[in-house]
């Protein structure tokens, strides 16, 4: 490579960390406050919420590794068209292989850094954060809570008291078995023992509603225990964590289905590369009308990619939409050439 194709590679490169920044510090701000929403209200420290966060950054990248890709060439392209840089180089005699050379090492090291990170470091910094995250919303301390707040600890518990120096006071339960359960007691003790969470509650009285009546029991001493509210034993079913030792180890249909989605997402990475250059430099057409267009229809292949994947399809189905997105990029792509060509 020349010092031209050096350049222009590394504009490309410089613009794509710039969108890095900016896309994976967005997408970390969110899911930074959707944890300090709902752990807060456990009273976990912030640097414990701070640790859990960074484990999400590679899995934040994966997710947004095409917009970085799309928008850092959009970006790189636009500053060269400005700056009459790209006139400047078909001025010195040189011809768009000048450009070529770089998008094929540009194709090389995205195959290579997505190959790593969707099969090797994001499923295993993923499974990382999902342990710790589990650890964190099922390790519980009720004496270091001290504000009010509804604490659902399972879909059929939730519980609401005041914590006035280790006295707990106003304790609230609700609960569902076969009837909708309501306890209401003035002061009482909450222990966490044999993965029982035991209530001792005084002063108070309990509300059962069922399908025909409510009945109403008023206590001096009552206790109660939900066991296995506090789960010790950590079980992961998201497909995210499934790295490459996983999928080679176990050669299940559900991990050949999980291959060919990693690898058609590769696919459609390369071919967004693609038809930036077949479509937009090739053909030296740099109006803003073209890039915009880039932009509308892959962000738009993206989201089908992203549908299709939630659907949970059969095998030869979601590979078969696979295909047509894959195509229908260079489909769309030689179309609006066309339109652009008999304006």
């Amino acid at each position: 490579m020349n010092k031209i194709n050096i350049y222009i590679f590394s504009q490309v490169i410089k613009s794509c960390t710039l969108i890095f920044f900016v896309f994976v510090s967005i997408a970390w701000l969110m899911q930074l406050s959707r944890l300090f929403s709902y752990m807060n209200n456990l009273q976990i420290p912030l640097f414990k919420i701070l640790g859990l966060s960074i484990w999400l950054i590679p899995n934040l990248l994966n997710i947004t590794l095409p917009f970085i890709i799309i928008f850092g060439l959009v970006l790189s392209f636009i500053k060269f068209d400005k700056d009459k840089e790209i006139i400047a180089i078909y001025s010195l005699g040189l011809s768009v292989n000048e450009i070529k050379k770089p998008f094929y090492l540009l194709i090389s090291l995205a195959l290579i850094f997505y190959f790593i990170l969707n099969f090797i470091f994001s499923p295993y910094s993923y499974e990382i954060y999902k342990q710790k995250e589990f650890q964190l919303r099922n390790t519980i301390e009720f004496d270091k809570i001290n504000i009010s707040n509804f604490i659902k600890l399972d879909q059929n518990l939730t519980i609401d008291f005041e914590n006035e120096g280790n006295i707990f006071k106003d304790i609230l339960i609700n609960f569902k078995d076969e009837n909708n359960n309501l306890i209401y007691a003035k002061k009482g003790k909450i222990e966490d023992e044999n993965d029982n969470l035991t209530f001792t509650l005084f002063d108070g009285f309990k509300l059962t509603v069922n399908e025909y009546e409510i009945e109403k029991l008023k206590f001096d001493n009552y206790k109660i225990e939900f066991p296995n509210i506090i789960k010790k034993e950590y079980q992961n079913f998201d497909r995210n964590t499934i790295g490459l030792n996983i999928l080679i180890k176990e050669f299940s249909d559900e991990n050949i289905e999980i291959i060919m989605q990693r690898i058609f997402d590769l696919l459609i990475i390369i071919s967004f590369i693609l038809y930036f250059y077949l479509f937009i430099i090739k053909t030296n057409d740099f109006r803003l009308k073209n890039f915009f267009l880039f932009i509308i229809f892959s962000v738009l292949i993206l989201t089908i990619d992203n549908f299709l994947e939630n659907l949970r399809l059969d095998k030869v189905t979601i590979n078969l939409f696979y295909c047509f997105n894959i195509v229908s990029i260079h489909i769309i792509g030689y179309t609006l050439k066309k339109i652009n060509y008999y304006e």
